[in-house]
């Protein structure tokens, strides 16, 4: 099904039935209703089933859902069903931290390389992957295919690094800097805006006092 006919609340559960059904899976149960999972996520069963059956439903009546194929058939709506080569633009707190985070790749999700403005001022290497210079970025996307770039750089810079990179191939786009990318409608952006996630979780505090 085309991706804009899936409304955006469905696709963000995706990754969190992802998460649910991975940790079933570890613990052994090798098949789950949707009222079992509902119980355990907190979702409507009747939602579970409407959000599967978007993309072709998977379960059995009678059944239920086996976990393990419908981890494999939740990945490959997601994409992870082929590696994901990713650049880290920033190699500050942050940057760093994302490329030492060891369980992306767990999902086909590979940081391969950092880059940084002043690499001299910053660690050479974070678990293992090497901090370049950003004068070193044209080449390196030249000979290294690369498929999503985490931005994690002030939010002056970001604009124009991220135009940069989509001249030079990159489509898709995890930015962490504190401003909203404007770019081609063939390139893809998810904005991460931490301030804004904390500041609703502060709304809810608050009104519930």
């Amino acid at each position: 099904m085309p991706a804009h006919t899936i409304s955006k609340a469905v696709v963000n559960r995706l990754p969190r039935y992802m998460r649910f059904l991975s940790e079933l899976k570890e613990e052994g149960i090798e098949r789950i209703s949707s009222g079992e999972l509902s119980e355990r996520m907190h979702v409507t069963a009747s939602q579970i089933r409407q959000d599967l059956n978007n993309f072709g439903g998977f379960g059995q009546q009678g059944y239920g859902y086996n976990v393990s194929n419908l981890i494999a058939e939740i990945g490959k709506i997601l994409g992870l069903d082929k590696p994901h080569n990713i650049v880290v633009i920033g190699a500050g707190n942050l940057g760093r931290a994302l490329a030492g985070y060891g369980n992306f790749e767990s999902r086909g999700l590979f940081i391969r390389a950092l880059f940084d403005a002043d690499p001299a001022g910053t660690v050479p290497e974070v678990r293992g992957l090497k901090v370049y210079d950003m004068k070193e970025l044209p080449d390196y996307l030249a000979a290294h295919e690369t498929d999503i770039a985490i931005l994690t750089i002030p939010k002056e810079h970001a604009r124009r690094t991220a135009q940069q990179l989509y001249d030079l191939g990159v489509r898709g786009f995890w930015n962490f800097a504190h401003v909203d990318l404007a770019l081609p409608p063939d390139a893809f952006v998810e904005n991460v805006h931490l301030s804004e996630s904390l500041m609703q979780l502060t709304y809810y505090m608050k009104h519930e006092e």
